[in-house]
């Protein structure tokens, strides 16, 4: 499986078949899946039906750099979560613009990883690409997600309601849309240039 990026604690790299396992407890996991879609967890079918082969069809369809990223530790290779950047889909956004996402274990929750991946992959966009603007989206009630977008270099743009077929608590609150231009990412480097 071809690596995209390496940081100081994390790898990024391609999913491949053998990640099944690992995605499925992800995405079927109930604290992962809380603010995300209908709230539930996937069934492992669904993982492996739609959600795994998605993903690999992203890496022939879209320019390098961009689609779902495995992060696994850099010491031990364990699988944490993925960190994504695609063209964005999530309600809400502009057609047109280049979202990023992630979802981590819990277990690897409060610990950076998300930030560092994050930040890793917006970079990577910026240096490589022709991105101009990142977005991110979430529920407004969804804390932990809103500090990764914030520690990534993004600001809040706007809170937003759209009409959901299923309700998930808190989805009164509505959806927040944060965003970093080029420009922005520019200024906010560290001197030397790198994050």
């Amino acid at each position: 499986m071809k690596t995209l990026l390496e940081t100081e604690r994390l790898v990024l790299r391609q999913f491949g078949g053998a990640d099944l396992d690992e995605l499925a407890a992800l995405h079927g996991d109930p604290e992962v899946m809380r603010y995300i879609d209908t709230g539930r967890p996937q069934p492992r079918e669904v993982v492996a039906e739609r959600v795994l082969p998605a993903i690999l069809r992203a890496y022939r369809e879209l320019p390098d750099g961009m689609g779902t990223f495995a992060v696994v530790g850099k010491a031990d290779g364990a699988f944490l979560g993925w960190v994504a950047l695609q063209p964005a889909d999530s309600a809400g956004l502009a057609a047109g613009s280049t979202e990023l996402g992630y979802r981590f274990r819990p277990a690897a929750w409060g610990r950076g990883y998300a930030t560092e991946a994050a930040r890793a992959l917006v970079g990577y966009a910026f240096g490589h690409g022709g991105t101009e603007a990142v977005v991110a989206t979430t529920m407004t009630v969804n804390a932990g997600s809103r500090r990764v977008m914030a520690k990534t270099g993004l600001r809040h743009v706007r809170t937003f309601h759209e009409e959901w077929p299923d309700h998930i608590e808190g989805a009164e609150h509505g959806d927040v849309e944060y965003l970093v231009t080029r420009r922005e990412w520019e200024a906010q480097r560290p001197t030397g240039g790198r994050w």
